[in-house]
C-alpha cells in the first residue's frame, strides 16, 4: 500500500488508502517523543475523517506522556496562535487544507506557533522510521485539557490590528464562502463585528464541499453569482482550514488568489508600516512592482509557509505571504492566517470612497497560470534537469525546482509538496503568453514522460 506524503506541509494522505489510522498513530508516536512529553495544541477541520484521526493522534500524544489541550474544530491560524497562548512544545493540526474531501493529513508546529522547517520534519521522519519512541507508564500517561475560547481570542487579536470604527461606519454588505469548513466559527463572527452585514454561503460545518476548496477563481462561481445577485460589496472564500483568502469584487469578478496578498501589501505599506516584503518565488511579480513604489525590498523563498514566515521574522518585515492566498501579517503571527487577511481587506476599501472593482485597477496586475502535470516513472529532478537544460533565461533559479526568469514573464517548474504532481505555473503580461509558457513547457515534459 501506497504511504502519505511526507513534506514540510506536513502528512498527508487518501483516507483509507494512504493515510490510515495507524499512519497517524505511528507519527504521533513519533512528534510527542520529540516533543518529549511537552504539552501540545490539537485542532482539526471539519473533514468527517477528522474525528478518527483525531483518536489515533491523541493515542499517539497521551502515550508519550503529553498533555493535549484540544481545541476541537478551529482554523489552522487559530490553532497557531493558540500555540503561544498556551506556551506549548507544538501542536498537530487535522486538516489537508485545500485537497478534496477524501484527503487527510497531520500538520506539526513548533514552539513559535510556525510550521516544523525541514530540519524539523527530518529529525521527526528518522523517529518516525527508527520506532524508538517515548513510553509513558500508567501513572504518566498524558491528560487532555479542552479548550473553547481559542477561536474570541483569535478574533479579539485582529480586531486589535484594524481601525474598527472605520470598517463599521461603511456598514459593508458581505458574501462569505466558508465552503463548510472551519470557517464557519470564526470569519461570519469577525464580519459581524466589523459591522457587515453578513451573506453566508455554504456555512454549515458538515466538510462536505460543496464546492473544490481550493479557492482560486474556476472554483467560485457560485460566490460570484451570490455577490451579483445581492449587490454585495465584496465577496470572501477560504478553503478547508482557513489559511487562504480569495476575493470577489462587486459586481461579481474573481480577481485571483494572487491578488489577495497584492491588495494586503500595498495595503499595510501605503497605509499601515513600512518594511520589507517577503513571497515565495511562485507568487505574482506585482508584489514587486507594490513594493517598488514604496522602496522597500521583495525577499523570496521556496514555497511553503514556513520557510516565507521564517524569513519575514529574520529581515523584521512589514507583511509577507504567498500568493495562494495566505497572508501573514507579524502584528498578529508569523503564519498565514485569512481571517486577518479579510480584514486587512475590508480595511483598504473602507479607507477609500471608490468600490473595490475600482480601486484594484490601480494596482499591477499580471496574468498567471497554473497547471500540472502528474509525475510517472521519471524521478521529479530529471524532469526538471531537462527542463534547465532545454531553456534559456534571463535567469535561472534552483532554490524551489526551477524557475526561467525574464525580465516581464517567468515560468516555475517545481514538484508538489502536497500532491504527486509536477507544478507548472507560468506569469506574463498577458493570459495567452502566460497559457502558452505552460503549454510549452507541459509538452517537453509529455515527451519525456513517453
Amino acid at each position: 500500500m501506497s504511504k502519505p506524503i511526507v513534506s514540510i506541509s506536513g502528512i498527508r494522505g487518501i483516507v483509507g488508502e494512504t493515510l490510515l489510522p495507524e499512519e497517524a498513530l505511528r507519527w504521533s508516536l513519533a512528534y510527542g517523543t520529540m516533543v518529549n512529553g511537552g504539552t501540545v495544541v490539537l485542532g482539526r477541520d471539519t473533514r468527517p475523517s477528522g474525528e478518527m484521526l483525531r483518536g489515533a493522534v491523541l493515542a499517539g500524544l497521551l502515550s508519550t506522556g503529553c498533555k493535549v489541550i484540544d481545541l476541537g474544530i478551529v482554523p489552522t491560524p487559530t490553532l497557531q496562535l493558540a500555540v503561544q497562548h498556551w506556551q506549548a512544545n507544538g501542536a498537530v493540526a487535522i486538516t489537508a487544507s485545500h485537497n478534496p474531501v477524501e484527503w487527510n493529513a497531520l500538520k506539526f508546529f513548533e514552539p513559535s506557533g510556525m510550521y516544523l522547517d525541514a530540519g524539523g520534519v527530518k529529525h521527526l521522519s528518522a523517529i518516525y522510521e527508527s520506532g524508538e519512541f517515548k513510553r509513558a507508564c500508567w501513572n504518566e500517561v498524558g491528560q487532555i485539557q479542552f479548550d473553547t475560547t481559542a477561536i474570541d481570542r483569535h478574533i479579539e487579536r485582529i480586531l486589535t490590528c484594524v481601525d474598527v470604527e472605520r470598517i463599521r461606519k461603511r456598514k459593508f454588505r458581505v458574501v462569505i464562502d466558508c465552503v463548510n469548513g472551519a470557517a464557519c466559527f470564526i470569519s461570519p463572527r469577525l464580519l459581524e463585528r466589523l459591522g457587515c452585514e453578513v451573506i453566508p454561503l455554504f456555512a454549515e460545518p458538515t466538510g462536505i464541499f460543496q464546492r473544490d476548496p481550493e479557492p482560486i477563481a474556476e472554483n467560485l462561481s457560485e460566490l460570484c453569482n451570490k455577490v451579483r445577485e445581492t449587490n454585495a460589496d465584496v465577496g470572501f472564500a477560504h478553503d478547508a482550514d482557513v489559511d487562504r483568502l480569495a476575493i470577489v469584487a462587486d459586481g461579481g469578478e474573481a480577481l485571483g488568489e494572487e491578488m489577495t496578498l497584492v491588495i494586503a501589501v500595498y495595503h499595510v505599506l501605503a497605509h499601515k508600516e513600512q518594511g520589507a516584503v517577503v513571497t515565495n518565488l511562485s507568487t505574482t511579480m506585482a508584489v514587486d512592482e507594490v513594493a517598488k513604489q514604496f522602496g522597500v525590498k521583495v525577499y523570496r523563498t521556496p514555497v511553503g509557509d514556513i520557510n516565507v514566515s521564517k524569513r519575514l521574522k529574520e529581515v523584521n518585515g512589514a507583511i509577507g505571504g504567498e500568493g495562494n492566498g495566505g497572508v501573514i501579517y507579524p502584528r498578529i503571527q508569523y503564519a498565514r492566517d485569512a481571517i486577518a487577511a479579510l480584514a486587512l481587506v475590508l480595511e483598504f476599501m473602507a479607507m477609500h470612497d471608490e468600490p473595490l472593482s475600482e480601486l484594484v485597477k490601480k494596482l499591477p496586475r499580471y496574468h498567471m497560470v497554473k497547471k500540472r502535470l502528474t509525475l510517472g516513472a521519471i524521478p521529479a529532478h530529471k524532469l526538471l534537469e531537462c527542463i534547465k537544460q532545454r531553456y534559456t533565461a534571463e535567469e535561472i533559479i534552483e532554490e524551489d525546482g526551477v524557475k526561467l526568469q525574464w525580465d516581464d514573464h517567468w515560468v516555475h517548474v517545481r514538484p508538489s509538496g502536497t500532491e504527486p504532481i509536477l507544478r507548472v505555473i507560468a506569469e506574463a503580461k498577458t493570459a495567452e503568453h502566460a497559457d502558452k509558457l505552460c503549454d510549452e513547457v507541459i509538452a517537453d515534459l509529455q515527451q519525456l514522460l513517453k
